[in-house]
């Protein structure tokens, strides 16, 4: 890998580097030619160390291939994107992938305590370690998670976990429209409940998806919150019946499953919500903007009300717990006057986001889809660090060009 990018770098060459390819902001595309580095082969466990909590494995293997190994041996890794059987732990660290139960865990860099990278003009540098402190420097840790290829090439990673949690039980509430919905997420917000997820679909995405719920979901229902308890069991048991008297309040319906089979397929099921709502016009835009936890119901209900003036469908999905929409623009995908309006309405958007505080990407990243975003944002001053920093890293321009730029 080092001398394939040095290569690269004296014959100035882009280099892009490309792990799963299951991201949403057209990351890890080569613009103008170059040379992808594909990380897939390298798949070894360096070190693992189930009485330490601790693992070290290279980039390439898939971030359901670690939470797998973690739970063989009682162990725990949090991170849980939707696409974890495909992308890979590397693409994950590059993006600060989130999901579900980052509202608890954290994203993913919450998660790594030491990496290896390659950086120009193709040196191998390790940053971090098996160590849980470290303030011996400045953290070019922290830099290179979310940098999405554009600063070096991440090759390996030291993971911290924790002990499996002995029990989750998730609780399913389904309400009659937005409004209702955000409440009973107010409840539970207000109530202190600490759950490891809090998720919403709006009507929208319920209609698309709902058909394959398991159960079934209640004819009215324009609204549906998953939250889940996890713990030692007594601790988890405890936490399902505060969920079940915090969301039922005005539910059409509340289910609690119990068992680890449907705990799974109901999980399944919120994995491929994303796959559901494209189905339904054979194509979407979706981004995914946060906002400040009291302005989630504006930001749902004004995702439709951007896609009605753009003359598109539109509904969101996502992680109501730290404000993390995935709002949605349905389209026709060989239809250039309806992707032209997805656009549109995608700006229009970032903008809702800028405006009410929040941020154009919570944990896709900005990749190439969302270039020239940032300065609704950062400050001039911010912006200008934030292009000298990448200078520092990468003088020639040559890592990932065009992506993550301000």
């Amino acid at each position: 890998m080092a001398s394939v990018l040095a290569w690269c770098y004296e014959h100035e060459v882009p280099i892009v580097p490309r792990g799963g390819g299951t991201g949403f902001a057209a990351g890890a595309v080569p613009l103008d030619g170059g040379v992808v580095l594909c990380l897939e082969r390298m798949r070894e466990v360096r070190a693992f160390e189930p009485l330490l909590w601790r693992i070290c494995v290279e980039a390439g293997l898939s971030t359901a291939e670690v939470r797998r190994l973690a739970r063989e041996n009682g162990l725990f890794f949090p991170p849980d994107p939707g696409a974890a059987e495909q992308s890979q732990i590397g693409g994950n660290i590059a993006t600060n992938a989130g999901g579900p139960h980052a509202f608890k865990y954290g994203a993913t860099g919450a998660w790594v305590t030491g990496l290896e990278a390659v950086v120009p003009p193709g040196e191998i540098v390790a940053v971090g370690g098996p160590i849980r402190k470290d303030v011996a420097g400045y953290d070019l840790k922290s830099l290179l998670i979310g940098s999405e290829g554009t600063l070096g090439v991440i090759t390996a990673a030291w993971l911290r976990l924790l002990p499996a949690p002995e029990a989750t039980l998730p609780v399913v509430a389904f309400h009659g429209g937005v409004p209702a919905g955000c409440r009973a997420i107010e409840g539970v917000l207000g109530a202190g409940l600490t759950v490891a997820a809090l998720e919403y679909l709006d009507g929208g995405a319920l209609a698309a998806a709902g058909g394959s719920f398991p159960g079934g979901v209640p004819p009215d229902a324009g609204f549906m919150v998953i939250a889940e308890a996890d713990g030692t069991r007594p601790e988890a048991g405890r936490l399902r019946g505060d969920l079940m008297e915090a969301l039922g309040p005005g539910a059409l319906a509340v289910r609690a499953p119990i068992e680890r089979a449907e705990v799974e397929a109901l999980w399944r099921w919120r994995d491929g919500v994303s796959i559901a709502v494209e189905a339904r016009r054979g194509g979407k835009v979706s981004e995914d903007i946060v906002v400040p936890l009291d302005r989630i119901q504006e930001a749902i209900e004004e995702t439709v009300a951007i896609g009605s003036r753009h003359g598109l469908k539109a509904c969101s999905w996502g992680h109501a717990g730290d404000g993390n929409l995935h709002s949605t623009f349905l389209v026709a995908p060989d239809d250039s006057g309806q992707l032209e309006r997805a656009a549109s309405a995608a700006e229009e958007l970032f903008e809702l986001a800028a405006r009410l505080g929040g941020s154009i990407s919570g944990e896709h990243g900005l990749g190439w889809v969302k270039r020239g975003q940032l300065a609704r944002q950062w400050s001039r001053r911010a912006l200008e660090l934030h292009e000298a920093l990448k200078r520092v890293f990468d003088p020639k321009g040559l890592l990932n060009p065009g992506k993550k730029r301000a």
